[in-house]
C-alpha cells in the first residue's frame, strides 16, 4: 500500500461530529427504517403471543429489542444533540 500524496489532507472523525450532520433526508430514511424494523420485530413477538404461545423470556427480549429499535429511530429523526446548542 502506498501512502497518500502530501498535497491531500487526511481528515479524521472527531468526537463532536454527528453521523448524518444536517442531512434531513438521511436522518428521515434511516430513522424511518429503524422505526419500521422495530414495528416488525414487535409484530413478530405479538403474533406468537396471540397464537396462544407462552410468554417466554425470548418473547420479552424481542419486545424490549423492538422498543430499543423504535426509540433509536425516533432519536435519529429528532436529532436532539444537534439542536442543543448553547447561546452565550
Amino acid at each position: 500500500m502506498s501512502s497518500p500524496p502530501s498535497d491531500q489532507q487526511v481528515v479524521s472523525p472527531t468526537s463532536t461530529s454527528r453521523p448524518f450532520g444536517d442531512c434531513w433526508g438521511c436522518r428521515l430514511l434511516s430513522g424511518g427504517g429503524l422505526l419500521l424494523s422495530g414495528g416488525y420485530v414487535f409484530h413478530a413477538a405479538r403474533r406468537v403471543m396471540r397464537q396462544g404461545g407462552p410468554t417466554s423470556m425470548g418473547t420479552v427480549a424481542q419486545i424490549v429489542f423492538a422498543a430499543g429499535l423504535a426509540s433509536w429511530g425516533i432519536v435519529l429523526i429528532t436529532d436532539p444533540v444537534g439542536k442543543a446548542t448553547r447561546k452565550a
